[in-house]
C-alpha cells in the first residue's frame, strides 16, 4: 500500500505544474490583452484625428488635392487645366517625345520604342502602340493617319 506522504507528494507535484502551466496562460493572455489595449489607443486616436480634419472648414486645405501618377495607371481623359503630370510615366515619356520640333509631321510606334531605349521587337513595338492609341483615344495625341501620331496641343472640347 503506498504512503500517504508519497500521494501527497505526487498530488503536490501535479498541482505546482498545473500552477506553472496557468502562470505561463496569464503571462501570455496579459501580453496578448496589453497589445490589443495598445491597438484600441491607436485606433481612437486616429478616429479623433480624422474627425478634426474633416471638421476643418474646407477653405484651410492647401489647393486641389490631385492623386499621383502611378505606373501602370489608367490614362484619364484630357481636359482643360489637366497637365500631363497626371499621366503615368511611361505616357508622360511618350508625350515628351511627341512634343519635340522634330515629331512634328507625327511619329510611329516603332520610332517612339527605339527612342524610349526599347528594342525594335514586335512585343516592345505593340505596348507603345497600344499606349499611343490609348493616348489618342483620351485625347492627349492624335492619330493623322493609320500607325502615325502626334501630340494634341489643346484639349479637346468634350
Amino acid at each position: 500500500m503506498p504512503s500517504v506522504l508519497g500521494l501527497l507528494e505526487a498530488r503536490e507535484k501535479k498541482v505546482r505544474e498545473e500552477v506553472a502551466r496557468l502562470r505561463e496562460e496569464a503571462e501570455r493572455i496579459t501580453a496578448a490583452l496589453s497589445a490589443a489595449e495598445g491597438l484600441l489607443g491607436r485606433l481612437g486616436q486616429a478616429r479623433e484625428t480624422v474627425i478634426e480634419v474633416l471638421a476643418e472648414p474646407e477653405a484651410a486645405t492647401a489647393g486641389p488635392v490631385r492623386a499621383a501618377a502611378v505606373p501602370g495607371a489608367t490614362v484619364p481623359h484630357r481636359a482643360e487645366g489637366v497637365s500631363a503630370e497626371v499621366l503615368a510615366p511611361e505616357y508622360q515619356r511618350i508625350l515628351a517625345l511627341l512634343a519635340v520640333p522634330e515629331a512634328e509631321g507625327g511619329m510611329r510606334a516603332k520610332q517612339i520604342a527605339l527612342a524610349l531605349g526599347e528594342k525594335a521587337v514586335p512585343a516592345r513595338v505593340e505596348g507603345v502602340r497600344s499606349r499611343l492609341k490609348r493616348l489618342a483615344a483620351r485625347g492627349w495625341a492624335a492619330e493623322t493617319e493609320p500607325g502615325l501620331f502626334i501630340m494634341v496641343r489643346e484639349p479637346v472640347a468634350a
